[in-house]
């Protein structure tokens, strides 16, 4: 079987299993694990398919994957989240400018977040609303196309909004980081506004919890290597 004929076989097989171990694919296409791995990395850079550690899976969603509903989102690995945003509070001072994403673990984050001088760049409806009791933090919304199902702005220039300003601190999550320190996220609006914060702010700091260690998904937006720290739980 040549190459091309190899990854046309591993798309079908996907098609008809929500995910198949490296083994049993090597096993079934009769090839090294050496040469699978390769041919799965080339599928997921095409973005046909997802790799987590020991398999490969389609890239159709389980109900608690960050592409669903955002009140979905939210509950799913509710407590990990919550601690994820208590560990990262210490980073936040008065008199800061932060930048916050759409991901369900930033509004854990804005949830607990002091009323304190503060200026909050985000791109997030839920954020906005719950930081809208705290008057002491001045909100500034990317505005856009609001996207309902990810509760984020889609705004392909917000170059404007931030031209004149000093970003100290980027806080953001993902749907993985693979184990090349690749960090993945679901290809959405809130994609372009990570990229973008990630090279105006001033320092970073991806929150992740532990189901998306060596996971990936199906756009890159940035290496663990340029994040000033990562915060696991």
């Amino acid at each position: 079987m040549n190459k091309q004929a190899r990854l046309d076989e591993i798309v079908a097989l996907l098609k008809g299993n929500a995910s198949l171990r490296v083994n049993d694919l090597a096993e079934a296409l009769k090839v090294s694990k050496e040469t699978l791995r390769r041919d799965l990395k080339y599928l997921q850079l095409k973005g046909l398919l997802v790799r987590e550690y020991g398999k490969a899976k389609s890239l159709k969603r389980p109900s608690d994957d960050p592409s669903v509903a955002f009140e979905s989102r939210s509950k799913s690995h509710a407590q990990r989240k919550s601690l994820l945003a208590e560990k990262v509070i210490e980073w936040i001072t008065p008199g800061m400018c932060i930048a916050l994403d759409a991901s369900s673990t930033c509004w854990h984050l804005a949830k607990k977040l002091l009323d304190q001088p503060l200026t909050v760049y985000t791109n997030s409806y839920r954020i906005c609303h719950e930081l809208e009791k705290k008057t002491q933090i001045e909100i500034l919304c990317s505005g856009g196309t609001l996207d309902r199902k990810f509760a984020s702005y889609i705004n392909d220039s917000p170059l404007h909004m931030v031209r004149n300003l000093d970003i100290d601190l980027f806080i953001f999550s993902c749907d993985g980081v693979d184990a090349d320190g690749n960090i993945w996220d679901t290809d959405n609006g809130n994609t372009l506004f990570k990229k973008f914060m990630l090279k105006k702010s001033l320092q970073s700091i991806l929150l992740v919890d532990s189901s998306k260690i060596e996971r990936s998904s199906e756009v890159i937006i940035g290496q663990v290597s340029a994040v000033t720290t990562v915060i696991r739980q």
